[in-house]
């Protein structure tokens, strides 16, 4: 059978769901030696190539039957001339006959036939639309809708995942299945003083410290968070750390820096890189994610994996996510927050107890398990036995 994916996001972006393509894909091509497959992505203009290339050769080196089909133009560009403009090119004007096309992004291309299987990260721009930008939300809400109606098969991100999109889009529950995400091998608890020496160098990082990881945009709910370790005794606050790149609608996390007094407590670091996130992760005291929404939550399974205690919402997936290895807080309560880092900052016994937790837990998910269920979906799709 030939199988075609949509792989722009993994060519185009760094992190989150780049990251996720990439990881899924890789297994999946491992473990799936019975159908054929072509990855279809957007490789740029001349001077502006796509930054996430290079992994392609070792894909090729694994599956020297894998096709790759780039097309001359950028990420954007094909999003607003399939899913914006809506033109009717169907995808198979570009990869030839399929069986099957899997969008691991949120939405489809125009298809003539075969079978359709696409992933649904989360519900944000619905269940939070005041944390979007309202032009986006209003894209998201249009093209989403129409590629679950299209799909055979949706992927949700978790349960809870799962349970917006059954209530939100309105479509039958045995078509939409979890498909867990999985954390990467190389996150884990680190024995090397000199690497750990060389991150803590790099980033001038203190001795004790707290991080947060993401996105910085509404929903990862910083001010809330800020608000919190404001109200912190100075003998007890520890710095805090940001690491994630300015998303949109920002402007008020790093007013409320300003507005709190708090520039000598937090510092932004931008985008880290995934080499560095494992040290950075690996030296805090706790990782601290109090997130309004998430269809997943990969920081915090991150934290968990290096052998750091984490503190997370008690709302949307990260519950499920977590389990009992982490701290749950109400994330709209800036008391119920400080209330978890207090616990964190003081409590030496309770943070033995969640670095032990946290890599047991975070065993659970692993890329080579969601590669084996995605194929094994695949051939419920196509039919195989």
């Amino acid at each position: 059978m030939e199988i075609a994916i949509d792989y722009a996001s993994a060519v185009w972006q760094g992190a989150g769901i780049g990251r996720y393509t990439r990881a899924l894909v890789r297994e999946l091509l491992r473990l799936d030696r019975e159908n054929r497959y072509i990855l279809l992505f957007p490789a740029g203009l001349p001077g502006w190539p796509a930054p996430f290339l290079d992994h392609l050769r070792t894909l090729r080196d694994m599956r020297p039957d894998l096709r790759l089909r780039p097309l001359p133009l950028t990420d954007r560009y094909l999003a607003i001339f399939w899913q914006r403009l809506r033109i009717p090119l169907p995808v198979e004007t570009l990869c030839g006959r399929v069986d099957l096309f899997f969008s691991p992004d949120f939405v489809l291309p125009p298809q003539r036939r075969g079978r359709r299987v696409v992933t649904i990260h989360d519900l944000a721009f619905l269940v939070y639309p005041e944390c979007a930008v309202p032009r986006m939300t209003w894209y998201l809400h249009g093209a989403v809708s129409r590629a679950a109606a299209r799909a055979d098969l949706v992927l949700a991100g978790s349960e809870s995942c799962r349970q917006d999109v059954l209530r939100f889009l309105c479509l039958p529950p045995e078509r939409v299945v979890v498909l867990y995400s999985g954390v990467e091998s190389y996150y884990r608890p680190l024995d090397d003083p000199a690497r750990l020496a060389e991150v803590r160098r790099r980033y001038a990082l203190p001795e004790r410290f707290l991080l947060t990881v993401g996105t910085i945009e509404p929903r990862k709910n910083l001010p809330r968070l800020f608000q919190a370790l404001s109200t912190l005794p100075e003998g007890i606050r520890l710095p805090l750390l940001v690491a994630g790149k300015p998303g949109w609608l920002y402007q008020e996390t790093f007013d409320t820096v300003e507005r709190l007094g708090l520039q000598r407590w937090v510092r932004f670091l931008g985008f880290v890189p995934d080499e560095d996130m494992v040290g950075l992760y690996n030296l805090a005291l706790a990782v601290v994610y109090p997130s309004l929404y998430e269809g997943f939550g990969v920081p915090p399974l991150e934290g968990m994996a290096c052998g750091t205690p984490v503190l997370t919402s008690n709302v949307s997936a990260m519950p499920e996510v977590v389990g009992d290895a982490a701290l749950l807080v109400d994330p709209k309560d800036p008391a119920s927050i400080a209330e978890g880092l207090r616990r964190l900052i003081e409590d030496e016994a309770l943070r033995a107890v969640l670095r032990a937790a946290g890599p047991e837990r975070a065993r659970l998910f692993t890329w080579e398990r969601a590669g084996r269920q995605l194929y094994e979906l695949f051939r419920r799709v196509l039919g195989q036995k």
